[in-house]
């Protein structure tokens, strides 16, 4: 399927990752290969891969990619896969420049792939991995029928947006042991070796170091601790659902695996979500300087133009990734290279001299490379940020104010889009809540042994985002057909404490207190 590249191409990228290099960017040796509008069609529905497990959903996506391009609704310029060496697809039909731009675009994406921290977890080989997933599902298949295999994959897709994606960061806790029956249990009439504290002391000392009032309560805090560990779990809120049900789900060997492979996937893809608009941003940031300033003919510069305004454009009421990661990191860049930072500059509040702040510091001429420091400090946000966290610490007020990205509404009077709200505090929350966990609610198992009937129950903590009641319900549906048991969510819903149920027969509703039962430690 895949075509060689031909040569003025391949010589054209070998230019370009020399440009690039030289302006600092670091990547894994990038692979490109030529694609039919078909072809490319059909990888993208594989989300950029060559090989993926079969599934329905894959052969909706490419009817849906191949129609779009068929129209004229919809033009796929590039894919680049996270993976060493990277892989990179170009459009066979493509113009030269935009050929060019799609190589220096890719490089840019490749730097921040491999030295973006919240890259940093994945599987470099994900490649031959996905390749691997493919063959072990098809033996499933051959084994156990396409409909068998297919109606489990449908189940656990549904959940694979239930893991913690901060988790790989986190030194784990040692898993839960389920206590065998038949296990001899420990004599807790001996004092030295029960649930309790005991401090050595000399025989006529130890009534008053060791009262017996205190090794009694210590006792029997001691028994109450180990009793409720045999009939409940986790000790504490677990965000990875799909991970829970992998340990503790009665589900059998190639069952179990399927779910494996679902919660890998969902791992290495997790970063992409998290550094949509900086990932593109940073990758426009490149193909920008490097066509502008090295590569550009200008036969080719109109086209470019064109092409490069098209892939930034944004309407009021949007937000276009490649348009806010790009314009963020250039106005990072100069407020370092101005002074505009620092504690007496954020204590400003007069826009007006915001606004001129430093501009005689300003650099006459263009800085090459890593000489400028405001170069410098946007490598630094590309190696340490995500999406969330690059907002949160780098929009400003006049930063909102010059992308105009205020609330906007739909004027039926004048058939326009007219702004609502100018506040910045509202307009940074109401961005950040959009990209904190994608906008929607965080779920957690809360106990495993449920009523000691093990059942499943699972709480919702509020962060803003209500539970939507047809997927919660469609969404048990699925822990319960992976669970085996009845499963529950505690859950608010416009203020009112929810109990949804499922048995596997029958859905139920019921009003309860509206303070879910989360501890303080779930994060």
């Amino acid at each position: 399927m895949h075509r060689v590249l031909p040569k003025e191409i391949a010589e054209q990228a070998e230019i370009i990752a020399d440009h690039a290099r030289r302006e600092g960017l670091d990547f894994y040796p990038t692979i490109f290969e030529m694609l039919s509008s078909e072809e490319i069609s059909q990888v993208a529905a594989y989300g950029g891969f060559p090989k993926r497990y079969p599934h329905w959903r894959f052969g909706m996506q490419y009817e849906k990619l191949r129609k779009q391009h068929k129209y004229g609704l919809s033009k796929i310029y590039e894919m680049v896969i996270n993976n060493d060496p990277c892989y990179a697809y170009l459009l066979s039909d493509n113009m030269m420049v935009d050929h060019k731009t799609v190589i220096a675009h890719v490089y840019g994406h490749c730097d921040f792939f491999k030295n973006n921290t919240w890259f940093s977890q994945t599987n470099r080989k994900m490649m031959d991995e996905m390749a691997n997933h493919a063959t072990r599902v098809r033996r499933y298949i051959d084994r156990y029928g396409i409909e068998r295999v297919e109606k489990l994959i449908d189940t656990f897709i549904a959940l694979e947006n239930l893991i913690d994606p901060h988790s790989v960061f986190m030194k784990r806790d040692k898993p839960y042991v389920k206590p065998d029956p038949k296990a001899k249990p420990p004599d807790k009439s001996r004092r030295d070796e029960g649930e309790f504290e005991r401090f050595p002391a000399k025989s006529y000392m130890d009534r008053y170091i060791n009262p017996p009032e205190r090794i009694a309560q210590d006792k029997a805090a001691g028994e109450e601790k180990a009793e409720k560990t045999k009939t409940s779990f986790p000790d504490k809120p677990v965000r990875d659902v799909l991970l829970f049900l992998l340990k503790y789900a009665p589900l059998e060997d190639w069952e179990a695996d399927i779910l494996g492979i679902i919660h890998k996937e969902a791992y290495y893809f997790a970063p992409q979500g998290q550094t949509k608009i900086m990932n593109e941003g940073w990758a426009s940031y490149w193909h920008s300087t490097m066509m502008t300033n090295y590569i550009l003919t200008d036969a080719e510069l109109i086209d470019y133009c064109e092409h490069h305004s098209g892939t930034l454009a944004s309407a009021p009421g949007q937000l276009n990734p490649y348009k806010m990661g790009i314009e963020l990191l250039r106005d990072i860049e100069k407020r370092w290279n101005t002074g505009r930072y620092g504690p007496e500059y954020d204590r400003c509040e007069d826009m007006q001299e915001r606004r001129e702040w430093g501009k005689e510091k300003a650099p006459k001429g263009r800085v090459i490379g890593k000489d400028s420091p405001g170069r410098q400090k946007i490598y630094e946000v590309r190696t340490l940020y995500n999406d969330v966290t690059f907002l949160d610490e780098f929009l400003t007020p006049e930063f909102v104010d010059d992308q105009k990205l205020f609330h906007y509404r739909y004027d039926p009077a004048t058939g326009k889009m007219v702004v609502v709200n100018r506040d910045f505090k509202k307009i940074k929350a109401q961005l950040l809540f959009m990209l904190t966990n994608h906008a929607q609610p965080y779920i957690y198992v809360l106990d495993g042994n449920y009523k000691n009937r093990g059942e499943l129950y699972l709480g919702h903590r509020h962060d803003g985002a209500d539970l939507d009641i047809k997927y919660a319900v469609e969404t048990l549906k699925c822990l319960q057909a992976a669970w085996r048991r009845p499963v529950h969510i505690h859950a608010l819903i416009d203020g009112e404490g929810i109990l949804f149920s499922y048995d596997g027969e029958k859905s139920t509703q019921q009003r309860v207190d509206d303070t879910v039962p989360t501890p303080a430690n779930a994060i």
